[in-house]
Formats: structure tokens, sequence, C-alpha cells
């Protein structure tokens, strides 16, 4: 931290400040006059106004006192990670004007900026707010404009007008008002309690979850979508919150055709546009109306959202009101038809229903003034109104019945009620009470004025019809923003709501069943009872009531849906999750979703054109039980996982009703409609791996990589248990790379080809070390790390990247061999390049390095690969044509020569490419039976290969391997005369500078006369030019003892040499070495041991380069260094002999156990 004090003069009128430097000091004050209390005084606004760090003014207004100010510059920590946004936690801005003058905290000053007192923290705490993602900002921004901005107050609602109200406004709907008394007729009394409880039990198990997850900390702006992308990650929140956009959108398509079918059908049928001339063109004609007047409708909806959302929500309380009301005028007409029936008779023919649209009378024929005439009945079924015109026969044989529709809660009809009636399209509605004699005419019937059933019906559908209306559990969570205590209202709002909800619907299926005739409740649009709502037959005071109210209903709900459907895609759009729905985000000056809007309208349009209300209903349920699944899966993995900070204050859950409500729903998914689900499925499966690979990557400390975490510490667990068998042996690689000055990876195609090698499968992990401290190299290492990690991306290498910051090359690199990895999920081989430069570079480390990691790799009994001319291989985009890999079997190591090619060939670069494999034979083996051999093994090992058998034979050593062994020991010897290491340099100058000193020491107590040394000339530059001449003097003595003994001994030590003197002497004596040491050369005699090694090089060499020249990859076994570490560097000689006049070569070395097997 850096301190500094500044003296800054001070006058009576105005204050100087030097460069804007009193922004964010400390200054230290002098103690006022405590004679004057008066002079503290806070002074005037415009006293105090000029600068926010005043300065203690004197009494004196003519005196200017020196101000001593105080500055800290604040030390910085972090890691240069952003952090999510948060309004309490590493937000610190706030703070940075802040001083903390007090003593008490000294301690922590330092750190004031990174970690603010807990006075602040509690401080933000207490003024954070969080708004709701629907449109009460919107609407404050309308009424803002132009006028000042109002301050925003804290949330007030309840949980009776924020959670219960609206959870029942969106459960209660059209399903209720429109096809709960025909799925009571088709499913029976007890079919229609399953689907009920069935529905409702996932909606109540949902919302614990749910309950759960809302009250585990503040749910801001988002509701369902922010819940569970927050749990389950970015990948499943914007797959689930999509399908809850889509859900949302299609309810408004099944609200507007809701209200249309009521309007039509109801209100004002002589509106239609489209009129069926016959029967069987009705249904077509009532399609083509909801289409029309449906889209008319949207239009008119989505206009009303966009000018004035805020009348939209004044009209809530009105459209609830409507619900209720038609409601409770259910159960009054269900009490009053105790008493006192309501007069609906159901005119029957035979036991068959008629629709009773164009005929006044159920009769045949009437008597009038003594006369018989006929009936417009009459004029349906035959050719005419004449007593003997030709009639129907089954109009004939049946007699004419009037059956009260609904006969009241008392009268037992429930019985009947009890039992389902599904059937076929165009099957008619009977009585089976009522006899019926003769059979029908399906091909004349379809022209007859019978109530028939519209669609085929089955129990699944009804499950997929019905389930709309338990949707809208989600409403009090996303009004979190608005309540007093979300983490109190929401579980006993939504709770509430649905208990309320099932138990109307519960009672309403019993009731309807008690009270309503069967053939009335099959009647799904009441054509029975001249066109009358069936649940509006049975309420009281009129069916107007009803029908008045499910049309607001209806109207309010689809509203609501266009106006939380473009604010749900708006949110997740801001999100940035999904890359091309950004544009989706932006909208009007006040927030208002235009584009949103406009895309939800679109969609919405697709279901207003399949104009059915029955095929639009599961499509949204799907959508719905999706986005609950998901609900309860990720309260699931939270209970399950126990994470910190799953810390619910709802205590009434369990993992087990969170399993249970997502098997309800994934059941009820396939039950509505399999292939429904399986494409909504699609879809989420689709946003969820294209968020995967192209959406931008977010950190919500979500539960799957919670989820993740587990499972992968259990599984590597378990891997650790027991080595890997034969039969699952891969190579896990740990690729050492090696990087240029600018931290960039110098060899790229060295990715390639674990590319090609892995596949994708398996363990990598690219390594590399750093030269030095970590504390000081922690950028570079940061920076390393992301160029080889966008390396690794640009050549699609799967895997790990780990840098290591080391004091030396060789200790980090054995640091990797020896820790890489985690547990089971160890590399068991080692890929590096080969030292392409170790016999032009001058410092001996860098081959030195290379022959430690061999030996350290065989130690660890790890494998080894090395690639020679790795900068010539094949890239990723490649396509190698036919061609060989060779191998090279000389040794048998395990197995890796025959595995590595097979693997390689997986890769489309090396597809093309055939394996041949060699192997060498001695004089006193049999080669035919060696190659009959090797053909056997490789067909137990399913391996495609050719082979070839080499015999190499005794010859003697020429007198070439003489000569190059000789000019291999001689570099060596000269490299080590010349070339001392710096370490070695370094060692030698200090244990000659401490030897030197102690002399001179000595030497000056015994030689008084020889103290003319004037002890201002030892500088910096003197001692190094000593240290440099005492180095020379022991060099010197030390060759003159051994050429001249004679000569030999003890130089005087002159510390007062000069310059001039010291350098020509230098030079004299390093002529003289270089002359010793050339003598020394010429007279040496090659090591037996190294010329059959280097025999051995050039007669493999030759035969290697004679057969696989031309081959695209070269496979072989590398030899092992000598246990000698002074023969290293001819080791790497007999290398470079070895692979001379081979492109691509591939070295070997097999880490001590057999990695292919011949067993199943």
């Amino acid at each position: 931290m850096g301190e500094r004090f500044v003296v800054v003069p001070v006058d009576s009128g105005e204050m100087i400040a030097s460069g804007g430097e009193h922004t964010g000091k400390t200054e230290a004050r002098p103690a006022p006059d405590t004679g004057d209390s008066g002079s503290t005084g806070a002074g005037t606004a415009e006293e105090q106004e000029p600068l926010e760090d005043s300065v203690f003014e004197p009494q004196d207004p003519e005196a200017a006192v020196p101000i001593l100010e105080y500055n800290r510059e604040p030390n910085k920590y972090g890691d240069g990670v952003p952090k999510e946004n948060s309004p309490f936690i590493n937000n610190t801005e706030h703070d940075k004007n802040n001083s903390y003058d007090g003593t008490n905290m000294a301690l922590f000053e330092e750190e004031m900026d990174s970690h603010p007192m807990v006075s602040s923290l509690l401080n933000k705490l207490a003024n954070y707010t969080n708004l709701t993602q629907g449109a009460h900002e919107h609407e404050e921004a309308d009424e803002e404009e132009g006028s000042k901005k109002k301050a925003i107050t804290s949330p007030q609602m309840g949980t009776f007008m924020g959670v219960y109200l609206p959870c029942l406004q969106n459960i209660l709907g059209v399903i209720l008002f429109l096809r709960l008394t025909w799925i009571v007729g088709t499913a029976g009394v007890l079919g229609s309690l399953v689907i009920v409880g069935l529905c409702c039990s996932c909606t109540m198990l949902t919302a614990i979850s749910m309950s759960a997850i809302a009250t585990n900390g503040v749910v801001p702006a988002g509701g369902s979508y922010y819940m569970i992308s927050r749990s389950l990650g970015p990948e499943f929140g914007g797959a689930v919150g999509l399908c809850f956009y889509l859900g949302t959108t299609f309810a408004g398509s099944m609200y507007i055709l809701g209200t249309i079918e009521i309007l039509l059908t109801y209100i004002v049928p002589q509106a239609a546009i489209f009129r069926a001339e016959r029967k069987e063109e009705a249904v077509d004609a009532l399609l083509n109306n909801m289409r029309v007047y449906g889209t008319c409708c949207l239009i008119l909806m989505a206009i009303v959202v966009f000018v004035g959302v805020k009348y939209v929500n004044k009209l809530a309380l009105v459209f609830l009101a409507c619900v209720i009301l038609s409601i409770l005028a259910i159960y009054a007409g269900v009490i009053k038809s105790i008493f006192e029936p309501p007069d609906f008779p159901v005119c029957m023919l035979g036991n068959r229903t008629l629709q009773n649209h164009n005929f006044d009378k159920c009769l045949k024929t009437e008597v009038i003034d003594n006369l018989t005439v006929t009936t417009k009945l009459w004029s349906v079924f035959c050719d005419g109104p004449d007593l003997n015109a030709t009639c129907n026969e089954y109009f004939v044989n049946n007699n004419l019945t009037l059956v009260q529709g609904i006969p009241g809660l008392t009268s037992g009809v429930i019985s009947e009620n009890m039992w389902s009636e599904y059937g076929p399209l165009g099957m008619l509605v009977e009585n089976k009470k009522l006899s019926s004699f003769g059979e029908s005419d399906p091909t004349k019937d379809i022209y007859l004025p019978y109530v028939v059933n519209d669609i085929t019906t089955f129990f699944t559908l009804l499950v997929g019809i019905y389930f709309p209306s338990v949707t809208g559990i989600m409403a009090g969570s996303n009004r979190s923003g608005d309540l007093r205590d979300a983490q109190k209202s929401i579980p006993i709002g939504t709770i509430l709501a649905i208990a309320t909800t099932s138990f109307i619907y519960i009672s309403t299926v019993v009731l309807f069943g008690a009270c309503i005739e069967g053939v009335l409740l099959r009647d799904k649009f009441g054509d029975s009872v001249e066109g009358n709502l069936v649940i509006g037959t049975l309420s009281w005071p009129s069916p107007w009531v009803i029908v008045i109210g499910s049309f607001f209903s209806c109207c309010g709900a689809g509203l609501q849906s266009l106006t939380g459907a473009p604010r749900l895609l708006q949110a997740i759009a801001r999100d940035g999750i999904i890359p091309f729905l950004q544009v989706f985000g932006h909208g009007k000056a006040n927030g208002e979703p235009t584009w949103a809007l406009l895309l939800t309208a679109g969609i919405c349009e697709i279901g207003i054109l399949i104009a059915s209300l029955d095929s639009v209903a599961p499509i949204l349920s799907m959508f719905f039980l999706m986005c609950y699944l998901f609900v309860n899966l990720a309260c699931a993995v939270q209970t399950l996982l126990r994470t910190p900070n799953w810390r619910p204050r709802f205590r009434y859950y369990h993992w087990a009703l969170s399993f249970l409500g997502m098997s309800l729903c994934l059941a009820i998914m396939f039950i509505s409609s399999w292939y429904y689900a399986i494409v909504a499925m699609v879809i989420a499966g689709c946003i969820y791996k294209y968020i995967e690979y192209r959406g931008a990557e977010k950190e919500w400390g979500d539960g799957i990589r919670g989820l993740s975490l587990n499972a992968a510490r259990y599984a590597l667990i378990r891997l650790e248990e027991a080595p890997p068998h034969t039969k699952n042996w891969r190579p896990q690689l740990l690729v050492l790379l090696n990087l240029d000055s600018d931290q960039g990876v110098k060899h790229p195609r060295l990715l390639s080809l674990t590319t090609q090698l892995k596949a994708g499968k398996g363990l990598t992990i690219v390594g590399n070390v750093l030269q030095g401290t970590y504390l000081l190299k922690d950028a570079e290492a940061k920076k390393a790390e992301q160029n080889i990690k966008s390396a690794m991306s640009a050549e699609r290498t799967k895997g790990f990247c780990h840098v290591v910051v080391s004091s030396n090359l060789r200790d980090g690199v054995s640091h990797l061999i020896q820790s890489a990895g985690l547990g089971g999920m160890k590399h068991n081989t080692v890929l590096m390049g080969w030292p392409e430069t170790w016999r032009q570079s001058n410092d001996p480390e860098s081959w030195r390095s290379f022959i430690e990691t061999v030996r350290e790799t065989t130690a660890a009994h790890q494998a080894l690969l090395v690639a020679k001319n790795v900068d010539s291989f094949p890239t990723n985009q490649d396509h190698l044509g036919e061609g060989t890999i060779d191998v090279w079997w000389v040794v048998h190591d395990g197995g890796m020569l025959m595995l590595l090619p097979f693997l390689l060939r997986q890769h489309k670069v090396w597809r093309k490419c055939k394996m041949r494999i060699f192997t060498v034979a001695q004089m006193d083996d049999n080669s035919i039976q060696m190659k009959k051999d090797l053909q056997m093994f490789l067909y137990h090992l399913r391996l495609n290969a050719e082979v070839e058998v080499v015999e190499m034979h005794d010859n003697d050593i020429s007198a070439f391997t003489y000569e190059k062994t000789l000019v291999m020991e001689q570099r060596s010897q000269m490299l080590k005369q010349m070339h001392l290491s710096r370490t070695e340099r370094e060692r030698e100058i200090q244990s000659i500078t401490d030897e030197s000193r102690s002399s001179i020491r000595r030497k000056n107590q015994a030689d008084t006369e020889n103290s003319n040394v004037s002890r201002q000339s030892s500088t910096a530059e003197d001692v190094q030019e000593d240290e440099a001449q005492l180095i020379h003097d022991k060099n010197t003595a030390s060759h003159v003892t051994v050429n001249d003994k004679a000569e030999a001994g003890p130089e005087r030590v002159h510390m007062t040499w000069t310059k001039d003197k010291l350098f020509t002497e230098r030079n004299r004596n390093r002529e003289f070495n270089a002359n010793v040491a050339v003598r020394d050369l010429f007279s040496m005699k090659p090591n037996q041991s190294n010329v059959r090694c280097m025999h051995t090089a050039i007669k493999l060499n030759e035969v290697v380069v004679n057969k696989s020249q031309g081959a695209h990859l070269v496979l072989l076994n590398m030899p092992g260094p000598p246990k000698n570490r002074g023969g290293d560097e001819n080791y790497m000689e007999f290398l470079e002999v070895l692979l001379e006049g081979l492109n691509r070569v591939l070295l070997v070395r097999g880490g001590g156990r057999e990695v292919i097997t011949i067993y199943s």
C-alpha cells in the first residue's frame, strides 16, 4: 500500500486541491478548538458544497495554515474473473469514496475496497429492490413520460392479492366452461375423477417443488424461467424457458379460440361468415369462422397490449370477478336444482339425441283444429310435409321422447353417468335406457340432425384436453417482485390456490354427473338444448351469467397470455444464452417488448389457424408439462446434492415427492399425446444442444454442474479401486507443449496428432512448464493457458490444460509427469516433440531435459511417444491418400506399436492408409516361421496388416562406423571443455571467490608491507575483475600442473592488475588451453560400446529407409537411454543416426504392461 503526505495551503476563502487528488483520500485533521464549539459547526450548504472532503478551517480568515493531507492508495486484489452482478457482493463502487477514519479497523483497512464493512453491506441489503418481469415497470414508464420520475416504493402485496387470486384466475378458465361437462359425459364420473386427480396431483407436487426453489433466496424478475435456469443451468433453463414461452403463447391461442367459440356458438350465431348448407359441412364452416374471427381478435388484442398494458392490468380484477361469479352461479344452480330443476328438455328419437335447431316441437304430428298435421321435424326426416311422404325408416319405427336435460341433484342420474362412453368420430349420442328399433345407416345418418361425436374420443385424449385447466400455478412466482414477503406468500398462496381449484374441479365433476342427463353431458356444443351452453343450463339465475362470464374470462386470459409471453421471451433474450434471440430483447423506449410481441402474435396465429380447441389444448399441455417436469427435477437434484446454498424456508418438500411429480409429468405427456411429447422433447433437445455449442457461457451455480461434480467424484473413486483391464486400455495422453517467447504454441501439429489419435475419447492433458516463480509468472501462466486452450479449440482437441511454473524446466516436467490427472483419471502415456535444435543449441539443458523425461516416464511405468519432424504431420483438415503406416517392431513392449496405427486409422485423415508391420530377424532365427506366427498373431488381434520379416546379418563393423563414432565422441569432449554450463560456471566463480578472499585475508595479516592497496579502489568493477583473474589463475595453474609439473608452483595473487594486462594474459592462456585440448582430441580412441551402438543404428537405419522412406508414417521402437548419465549426448546422436532420412517418425516406448489382447 502506497502512502504519501501532501502539504496543501488553505486560504480563507477557498481551498486549493491539486489534480483531483481529493477523491478517495483520508485526511489527517487537527483537533478542533474545544474552547469554541461554534467553530466546528456544519456551516451553510454553500460553504460545504465545493469539496466532498472538508478540511479544518482556521478561525482567523486571513491565516493560511498548511494542512497535512494523508493519501492512501488501496492495494487491489482479485483474479480478474468477472463476478455475477449482485446488489451487495463484490460491488464496491459505492464504497470507493468512503473513508475509514477510525482506528478500530486499522488491521483491515488495506482490504476495505474488496472486503467492505458489515455496516455498508447491511445498508445495501436494506436498499435492495427487485421488480417483477411483468408490465408494472413498463406501466410506470408510460405514466412518467414528460413528468418527474416517481420514487420506487417497497412492494406491499400480500398472499391473497399477490399470489392466491392471480393463481386462481390463471387456473380457472376456458376448459372448465366449455369442455368439462363433455369430459364428464364421455369419461364418466369415475374416469373424470381419475383425470382431474392425475392432473391436480401433478400440479400440487410441482407447486411443492416450486415453493422450495422460490423460497431458497430472492427470486428476481423472470419467475419460473429464472428458477429453472438458475437451478439447472443455462442449457436447461433456455430450453425449458422457450418451452414455457411456447406454452404460454399457445395458451393465448386457446383462449382466443374459446372466446370465438362462445361468441359464434352461444352469443351471436348469426355473425358467422361461413355457413353450412349441409350438416356434414358444419364442422368445416365452424373452423373457417374460427380462423377468420380468431385472427381479427388476435390483431385487436395485440394492439391493446402494444398500446396500453396498464389497461390490461387494471381489467384483471374485472375478469377475475367474472370467473368467480360464474362459478358461484354454477353452485347456486346445483342447489336450486334440488328444489326446482331448470326446464331444458332434450328430444330423443328412439334412443338417439336430436339437434334442436330446425324444429320447435318434439312431435312427429300434432292435432290442430281436429286436423292431424305434420311438424317441422317431420319435414326433416321425410320427403315432404304430407302424411303419405316417404320417411326415414328409423324415424318411422321409433317414437319421440322428451327427456329432462337437468333432472336435478336428487334424481339419481349419477349412477347412469358413472361409466365412460368413448366412441369413434360420427358415433351417435344415445341413451341406452330408451328402446330403439331398426338399424342405423351411417351413409344417411350424417345428413340427419342427430347429435354425434365430432372427434374420436378416448381416455388419453381427454387428459391432454383437460390438463390446460390446471396450468397457471406459476402466476404467484412471476409476481415475486411485488410481494411483501415472497418467501412466505408464494408457497401458501400457490398451494391454497391449487387446493381451491382442485376442490372446484372435483366437486363440479361430481355435481355435473349428479345433475345433468348423460346425453346432454356428451353434447359438446349444446345442440340438443337449442344451442345453449351446457354448463349454462345448470346455472342460476340465467344461462347468460355463465356465457357472459366465460366470454370475458377467456378475453382476459388471452390478453394476459399476450402480455406475459413477450416479457418471458424478452427475459430469455436479455440473458444472452441464445444468440439468435437477442433482437427480441429490445423494444420501445419504456422497455415494452415490441419485437417479442410480434413474434408471439405470429406463433399465436399458428394455433388459431389450427382452429380446433381440442387440437390446440394438447400442444400447450406438452410445453407446460415439460416446464413442470424440470421444476421437479431442479428441486430433486438440489435436495439430493445437498449443496451448501440449498436452504429453502419452505420445509415441506422431499426429493421423493419431486421425483414423483417429475414421473407424473412425463407419464401425462405420453398419455395425452405421445407424438406431441416427442416433438416437444426434440424441440427442447435442439435448443439445449444449440445453447451448449453456440450460446454464451454462463455460470449460475446450477444443480446440473453440482450433479456432474458428484458423478465425476463417484466415477473417479470407482476407477481408482483397480487398474484398467487390458481390454479397456487406451492411451490417456499427457501432451508436453513448447511455447515461444510470446506464450504462443510452437508446434500446433502436436495437438492435431493428439486429436487424430484420440478422436475425443479418453483423457487428454496438455501441459507446459514456465521457468520462474509462481508469484512473478502468474500473469504469464494465465496467458499461456489461454493460448493453449485457443490452440486446442482450433485443433479440436478435447481435454484439459495444465500450466506449471517451476524453478527449472526439468523439475517442472517431472512434476507434471508425477501429478497430472486426478485419482483414476491419470495419464498413462506422454506425447512430446523431438528436440530438433539440440545440436545447434548452446544450452545442453534442452536435450538433457528430454533424456530425463524419457527416464522418468520409464520409472513411472508410462508409455512415451516422441514425434520427430512434428511440423510435417498432417492437420485435421488434410486427407492423406492411399499410403502406408509402417510399424517397425524390433522389441516387444506391450503391443503399443500395433494399437497406435489402429487408433489413427479411425480418424478421417489416416483412414485410407494401410498398415504394414516389419520385424527384424537375426541369423539364427527362422524368418519364414516368424512371418507365419506374426500373421496368426495379427489374425487373433483382429488387425489387418501386411507382414514382412527383415533379416539383418552380422556384418563386420565398417570404417565409416568407427569414424562416425570417433567424430561423435570428439564433439562431446570439445563441448565439455569449451562450454561449461551456467550452473557450473556460477558455482566455480563462487567457490574460487570464497577461496581467494580467505587467502587474501591471510596474506594481508602476514605481509604488512603490501598494505598499500587502497580500500577506495574496491568497487564492483574491481571485484569482478579480481574474480575473473582468480579463475584465470586457477585454470592456468591446473594446466601447468598437468603438462609441466617441474614448473608448477604457487603464483602470487596480484590485486593491482589493470584491464589491459588482464585481457592479454587471459587470451594467451586460452590459446594455450586450446592447443592442449586439440592434442588430446586427436589422440582419442572410440569406445567399443559406442561403436557397437553406432553400428546398430546405422544398419537399422539403412533397412528402415530402404523399406519405409515413402511411408506416410513410421512407428519405431525407441531404445532406452544409457544407465550411465555420462553417455547421454551419445544417446541423442544414436537416435539421430537411427532416424536419418525419414520424414514422419513416431518413436514409441512402452510402459511395461500389455495394452492389447487376443481375448474377447
